[in-house]
Formats: C-alpha cells, sequence, structure tokens
C-alpha cells in the first residue's frame, strides 16, 4: 500500500510499505477513505525528529470502512463506516472507566513514562503505525472505532478522529460561565471549533486570537471578535479593556510548543534537532523548553480566579513558568490529551444534525490525494495558499 513516511526535519515522502495485517484478536483492518493533517503532524515535520525512525507511518486523524476484523470484535463487521480516535484505548481499564481514555493503562506506554498509546505518533507514544495510508492496523478496536452512517460525506464525521473532541475537552475543561468571556489562542482547526462549540455552549463573548489573515477571516466568519497578533502588542491590556478591566473569565491556549514570537525557545528546539537522535531525545526528555509566548499572554489575559484550559501539545522539561503570578491571580490549570471517546455521545447529535451547527461540512481548505502528502505538509506548516486544514484522500487521483 501507500503511506506517507518521515524521512527526517521537514521530509515526508509517499512510500509504498507492506500492507497491515491483524496481529491481535482485539485488531481490525480499516481502509482508509480520509485522513486528516493535524497541526501536531507539523511537530514531527519540524521538532520531535529523535523520537521517530525513518520509514514510520504518520497520520492519527483516519476514518474509512472496516475490511476485516479479529476474533475479539464483536461489535464491527467488514462494509461498516467508522472513524478511528487517535488516541488507543480499551474501555474497560481503571482509566478508561473514568473517563480518562488518553490515560489508558492498557495501552500506556510505561517504558517511556507516557499515557495511552497513539496513532503515527512517535516512540513516545507505541510508534503504532498511523493512518495517513491506504489501510490502517487499529489496534484495541473492540472498543474505539466509532461507527457513522452511510450517506453524509467523510468531512461530516472524519474531526470526530481528533479535532471537535480535543475542542469540546478544551472548552469543557474552560469552565467558562454561562455569558461569560472566553479567548482563544491560535485559530488553527483546533481553536475554529473551541470558538465555535464556545458559542454554541452559552458563552456571552468569544474573542479569537492570531496572526494568519486566512484564520482570522474564517474565525470571524463564524461570528467571532478577532484581534490580530501583529496589530496589537500588549494582548493583556487589550483584553482587559475588553472585559471591564478584568480579563477574560477562561483561556484557551490552542497553539502550544511552537508558538511565535518566542526566539528563545525555537532557538533552542533548532540546535536539538542538529543533534544526533540519541543525544537529542536524551535533551528533549530532560531539558526541553518550548515556545510559551502564548502560555505567559494567557496568565495574562485571564481574569483573576479565572481558568486556562491547554489543549496545545507541550513537551518542555524546564520551561519557566511564572509561579508567582499563576499562584496570585488564584488561576485555574487544566490540560491533557482528549480522551475521544468520552465525549462522542455529546457531540454526535450535533455531527449527524442536518443543519450541521458545527459548520463541520465545507471546513476543510484543502482536500488533496495521499500522493501530494508533501505538498500538503509543507503548505500546512508554512501557512500558504490559504491553507488552514488539509484532508488526504487515498482513493483520489
Amino acid at each position: 500500500m501507500k503511506a506517507v513516511t518521515w524521512h527526517g526535519k521537514r521530509d515526508i515522502r509517499v512510500d509504498t510499505v507492506p500492507d497491515p495485517k491483524l496481529v491481535e484478536p482485539t485488531d481490525a483492518v480499516v481502509r482508509i477513505t480520509s485522513t486528516g493533517i493535524c497541526g501536531s503532524d507539523l511537530h514531527l515535520y519540524e521538532v520531535l525528529g529523535a523520537f521517530i525512525d525513518e520509514g514510520d507511518i504518520l497520520g492519527h486523524e483516519p476514518m474509512g470502512v472496516v475490511e476485516e476484523v479479529g476474533s475479539g470484535v464483536t461489535n464491527l463487521k467488514p462494509g461498516d463506516r467508522v472513524v478511528v480516535p487517535f488516541n488507543i484505548s480499551c474501555g474497560h481499564c481503571f482509566m478508561c472507566d473514568r473517563g480518562l481514555q488518553s490515560q489508558c493503562e492498557t495501552t500506556q506506554v510505561t517504558d517511556r513514562g507516557k499515557g495511552a498509546a497513539l496513532l503515527g505518533y512517535t516512540k513516545l507514544y507505541g510508534q503504532v503505525p498511523g493512518g495517513q495510508a491506504e489501510y490502517l492496523r487499529v489496534p484495541q478496536a473492540q472498543y474505539g472505532p466509532i461507527k457513522v452512517p452511510d450517506g453524509p460525506p467523510d468531512e461530516r464525521f472524519v474531526y470526530l478522529s481528533d479535532v471537535v473532541p480535543t475542542a469540546w475537552q478544551a472548552v469543557d475543561y474552560a469552565n467558562i460561565p454561562e455569558g461569560g468571556t472566553v479567548v482563544v489562542f491560535g485559530l488553527g482547526p483546533i481553536g475554529q471549533f473551541c470558538c465555535r462549540i464556545a458559542k454554541l455552549r452559552g458563552a456571552g463573548k468569544v474573542i479569537g486570537i492570531d496572526l494568519v489573515p486566512e484564520r482570522l477571516a474564517k474565525a470571524a466568519a463564524a461570528g467571532v471578535i478577532t484581534f490580530d497578533t501583529r496589530e496589537h502588542k500588549y494582548l493583556g491590556d487589550l483584553i482587559r479593556e475588553t472585559t471591564g478591566g478584568r480579563g477574560a473569565d477562561s483561556v484557551i491556549d490552542a497553539v502550544g510548543m511552537e508558538a511565535h514570537g518566542a526566539p528563545i525557545g525555537r532557538m533552542a528546539q533548532n540546535l536539538v534537532a542538529l543533534l544526533p537522535d540519541p543525544i537529542g531525545a536524551k535533551i528533549t526528555e530532560k531539558a526541553a523548553i518550548d515556545r510559551l509566548s502564548v502560555l505567559y499572554a494567557a496568565i495574562d489575559c485571564v481574569r483573576r480566579g479565572g481558568t486556562i484550559s491547554l489543549s496545545g501539545v507541550y513537551g518542555g522539561m524546564v520551561d519557566p513558568l511564572p509561579m508567582m503570578d499563576l499562584f496570585d491571580k488564584q488561576i485555574t490549570l487544566r490540560m491533557g490529551q482528549a480522551n475521544v471517546r468520552r465525549w462522542i455521545d455529546d457531540i454526535m447529535p450535533l455531527i449527524t444534525d442536518s443543519a450541521d451547527p458545527l459548520g463541520v461540512e465545507g471546513f476543510a481548505t484543502h482536500k488533496m490525494p495521499l500522493k501530494d502528502a508533501p505538498h500538503a505538509y509543507e503548505i500546512f506548516q508554512k501557512k500558504k495558499d490559504g491553507a488552514v486544514k488539509i484532508l488526504l484522500e487515498p482513493s483520489a487521483a
């Protein structure tokens, strides 16, 4: 089969690799019909090369049709249309029973001290082949895959793999009071859906912050108040001016470790990327530094007693946090990988509603054949050609 594989920093290729096979009784094989490129994939493209091997298959936002199931999978059959969550969870362990599927004890990568295994996401999370491919082996298929109805286009459902549950959790964790104000940093796909979900769930004022014109325009079209960071130097003062001097009730950081405006952190990441992988991996695990400009801005913008919700991925071990400000302002901080399965029952009625209240259909700015993945990664990483969300379609010519 054809699959998107990693070969080095900014070196993504489409290779011919062996077809996946059933390994465990709880496996399924899915023929992929649509698969997204996530902002987290760009971390692999840019800064996390020490934890990935040449030829590893990328991607964790797939959906498709079941081709084959193991003897332990009784809830699926060939021909079923499914979305595959990015975290691999069993559904019956201590953590899954508590709605913490991203910490599943059955698939935890204990030798790395990490939570549940993830599709297509480095040695830190199990080095499981990803879903940017023609076919995917799905572990724990007795629980993970989400059956969806035939008929509507893939774009109606594919974001259930990651984007919409991640945004839903970010909003839930943000604890926005009814009629309150939330600021969303980063208007990529997660941030866009954070804004839409926050409005749907009763936020009075939703403010989106970014520096990419296409992203700002997309959010504004959904009724979001937008601020361009290139035009506003002191964001904390700006937010306080619009909130009666207090600051926002809640702030969502949908950016993470590669934030713009953090030159020292970027320089450190780039220097580590130049080292041999074993050395770079050890430094990243023990002494990594993230670009924290957005987190600092979030702490500044949130009101006293407010909540910051982190959905952007961070990986630093020695990040300098302003603990005095966090303590003095009595800020609640919530974060973590999305527990995808936990939120599906809440989200599915919105996804299947013919009115499409979240605006999932038409959300993708680009749909491209799998063979064009190298170009897709480049324009997404460089924010060219208006690329906000890209879906790869393995069956497209």
